[in-house]
């Protein structure tokens, strides 16, 4: 009886020794990686090393140019070579990462017979409605006409003509080294009329250090897929004035064809508002010599804030908005003037903040005051202030007038107030602004999702990036072909699937998620359930050893 109870004894614990060995066994082998693996950070896989190669990255701005000689422009012997091309490349000097090559690709060409027709008239301006071909020129390419030495269709004095759209005019000479002469003329028109290192320098702003290339005055608006433009009428006096302006007739008639033509780099919206009882942040000086009150050059940044607060038009909109005010000074402060640096009114009295807006101020008639009772109607003159208002928008978005080649005659804007040309350079500066500004933000998103592993990387966002990747390399190339409509299209789309990357929410789910929660979370779910199982393997490690060691029974 006592050896059947010893034995089931040794039968129980031979069988708690394989259970614990078996629990063990299963937490091991299938519990912990099963536990790894579904409590893991998912992280989908991204191109790193094409995120860095971007870095080093190589802009070749390549710009078509057909240079179309007429006859008598060149030596007979020159005419004979014709056609060939030849290519001008030089590098961009500006302090960034990024290097900036332009190439400016000359075909050169004998003029056809519409054309030598063309250009034997009296004037440019038949010469360009007759050279007007049904198929317009692709974008960002150019086309020089050399005439002769003494042709008529320049005056005397000029040795070069920009027009409104991608065409130029350039004398040609009788000389050996004719091709020589004519190529630096037509180079220096070719730079003024696309890419110059103030136009690259300008819409690089943000990328490049505090030094002359990137000062506040001349940083243009940031590229964006949209842009808000709120026109407001400010009327400090409603018992004074009664301030009357067509401001729907004015948009429809100067406005919007400029926006039109501007509509290929974004999407425009308009409106406007009347703000009475809106005053100046600043209290105007009284002159006594010319019994007028005036605005110094150093208050004017403080004329802002105050105004802002009343407009309330930027703080619900996704793109940005551009603040265009008329302000009427009230009676007590009329006539009021801004001065510039030097202590001189200026002209369109009016000034202009960077990627924010303008303000021009409207002096009422002082004759009107005598004529009528208070409140004077005003009826504003909006030919003179969209005037303005349109010069502070080319400005804003960085149209500024070129530097023209000496002796070089400037046509004027066309009735949208923009040159064909104009648009280009526009479009070359915000391509190359959108491949860096898409460059930087995947280099920084690739360099928080490295050095913070809890990130989750989710398979849109990784779609994302490789998109943004794909776009960059599609931009550089379009770029370096001269295909700038496609390059610009190509660069948007970097920089939308880039910030939509690194924006995306789901980054920041498991961001503040720290070591100690983790082990705060399972150690009360794993400990109850860990404890017996070491222990049962401690003591089966104990008895084996203590049964290895136990001497044998020698008869």
């Amino acid at each position: 009886m006592a050896a059947a109870g010893a034995a089931a004894t040794d039968l129980e614990v031979v069988r708690g020794k394989r259970a614990a060995l078996f629990f063990a066994a299963v937490a091991i082998v299938l519990g912990l990686p099963l536990w790894w693996k579904t409590t893991e950070t998912y992280r989908a896989p991204l191109p790193y090393s094409q995120i860095s190669g971007l870095n080093a990255l190589q802009l070749r701005l390549m710009v078509p140019v057909t240079v179309v000689f007429t006859r008598d422009s060149v030596p007979l012997d020159d005419q004979e070579k014709l056609p060939f091309t030849v290519v001008h490349e030089r590098e961009i000097p500006l302090k960034y990462k990024m290097k900036i090559k332009c190439r400016f690709q000359k075909a050169y060409r004998r003029a056809l017979d519409h054309e030598e027709e063309a250009l034997s008239l009296g004037s440019m301006q038949e010469a360009e409605t007759m050279l007007a071909e049904p198929q317009e020129q692709a974008e960002g390419s150019l086309t020089v006409y050399v005439i002769s030495e003494h042709s008529a269709l320049l005056p005397q004095d000029m040795m070069s003509y920009i027009g409104p759209k991608r065409t130029a005019v350039v004398r040609g000479i009788l000389h050996r080294e004719a091709f020589n002469i004519i190529g630096r003329r037509i180079i220096q028109v070719a730079q003024a009329m696309s890419l110059t290192e103030d136009v690259l320098a300008a819409a690089l702003a943000d990328h490049l250090p505090e030094d002359k290339w990137s000062s506040d005055k001349r940083r243009p608006l940031k590229s964006s897929l949209g842009y808000e433009i709120t026109f407001s009428l400010l009327n400090p006096d409603p018992k004074s004035h009664d301030v009357h302006w067509d401001i729907e007739g004015a948009v429809r008639h100067y406005v919007q064809p400029f926006l039109n033509a501007l509509s290929v780099a974004g999407n425009f919206s308009v409106d406007s508002q009347i703000l009475y009882y809106a005053v100046l942040g600043v209290n105007p000086r009284f002159d006594p010599a010319s019994s007028s009150y005036y605005l110094a050059a150093h208050s004017l940044p403080h004329v802002i804030n105050p105004v802002e607060s009343r407009l309330g038009s930027s703080a619900a909109s996704l793109y940005p908005v551009l603040n265009f005010l008329l302000y009427v000074p009230e009676l007590a402060h009329s006539p009021l003037y801004i001065q510039d640096k030097d202590g001189a009114p200026v002209a369109t009295n009016a000034f202009h903040s960077p990627r924010w807006g303008g303000i021009m101020v409207y002096n009422v008639d002082p004759k009107a005051y005598n004529v009528s009772e208070l409140p004077v109607r005003v009826e504003v003159d909006m030919v003179r202030v969209m005037e303005v208002f349109l010069a502070q928008l080319r400005l804003l978005f960085g149209i500024a007038q070129p530097r023209v080649p000496p002796k070089c005659l400037f046509s004027r804007p066309k009735s949208e107030g923009l040159m064909t040309w104009e648009l280009d350079r526009l479009l070359w500066a915000r391509s190359v602004e959108n491949l860096a500004t898409a460059t930087t933000t995947l280099t920084s998103l690739a360099q928080l999702l490295g050095k913070i592993g809890n990130i989750v990387i989710k398979d849109d966002v990784a779609s994302e990036v490789y998109r943004a990747v794909a776009a960059v390399q599609k931009a550089a190339e379009e770029l370096a072909s001269g295909h700038l409509a496609s390059a610009f299209v190509a660069s948007q789309e970097a920089v939308t699937s880039s910030e939509r990357a690194f924006f995306d929410p789901s980054l920041l789910h498991l961001l503040y998620f720290p070591d100690d929660q983790k082990f705060a979370i399972y150690i009360p779910l794993f400990l109850p359930m860990a404890v017996p199982i070491l222990l049962s393997l401690v003591k089966i490690f104990l008895e084996t050893r203590k049964s290895w060691k136990k001497p044998e029974k020698i008869d």
